[in-house]
């Protein structure tokens, strides 16, 4: 069943994977005298699709910009396989494995899809595994091949969906940071990208995903956790939180069914 958090903020919730590829510990971020996450604990081991939910303001955009370097923690660690990345650059962070996928695409407009693609391979020396890459981004999402040469911000809002997908797993990170990538797409198109998603985990790539539509992201995910104004406030299997609805409910609103 789906465990609650216990009062004390910052306390270990859920079970950990016995060897977190990522580990993020009694992590304290603050937005000024804000603080917007207050000493989470969670998880992710190799090959694993863990979901993170909650309310527009609980802290999720804000925890997968800390881990990718984009905002700096106050308090905690952040361990990539063991070894410590919360003081690192965003680049350095990007090298050893770690890619963001954001919300709102943040494609560069003015660039062509190539040149998007081209840009999450930047930290890359090897031509030919690029290349590779590249070709199978476009086999994936075909659109993109069709407007390779394109600049980036004449895509409708799905296609820059694909391209910000693309350009993070051109990176071929270790662990992929996905937030909110059905955000104001049409059903049909979230469809496809979680389609996508879910071939993705069966290839065995490792996502830390921040979403909104909480059935598609349970659907995908094996594990999750519920954040509530930047703490956690109930974790578990993605299939025991999805047999309990009304307590993921509560979890938002921090109330007991």
């Amino acid at each position: 069943m789906p465990e609650r958090a216990p009062d004390a903020p910052g306390a270990v919730v859920g079970k950990l994977p016995a060897e977190p590829l990522l580990e993020v510990s009694d992590l304290r971020v603050n937005y000024g005298a804000v603080a917007a996450v207050r000493g989470v604990y969670l998880s992710v081991a190799a090959g694993e699709v863990v979901a993170l939910l909650g309310a527009n303001g609980a802290g999720k955009s804000t925890l997968l910009r800390t881990v990718s370097g984009l905002t700096r923690p106050r308090a905690g660690r952040i361990l990539l396989d063991g070894h410590a990345i919360h003081r690192l650059p965003p680049a350095r962070i990007v090298r050893l494995g770690v890619a963001h996928c954001p919300e709102g695409r943040r494609v560069f407009g003015t660039l062509t899809v190539a040149e998007n693609l081209r840009l999450g391979a930047a930290a890359r020396a090897d031509r030919a595994g690029v290349a590779a890459d590249r070709d199978r981004i476009y086999a994936m999402f075909p659109v993109l091949g069709e407007r390779m040469t394109q600049p980036a911000g004449t895509l409708s809002g799905g296609e820059q969906q694909m391209l910000a997908l693309g350009r993070a797993l051109m990176a071929r990170p270790r662990v992929l940071l996905l937030d909110e990538p059905s955000l104001g797409l049409a059903p049909l198109l979230v469809r496809q990208i979680f389609r996508t998603l879910a071939e993705l985990k069966a290839d065995g790539v490792t996502m830390l995903l921040v979403e909104q539509n909480i059935n598609l992201a349970l659907d995908l995910a094996d594990r999750a956790y519920v954040l509530r104004t930047g703490e956690v406030s109930l974790a578990g299997s993605a299939a025991d939180l999805k047999a309990d609805y009304e307590a993921v409910a509560a979890a938002y609103l921090g109330a007991r069914p």
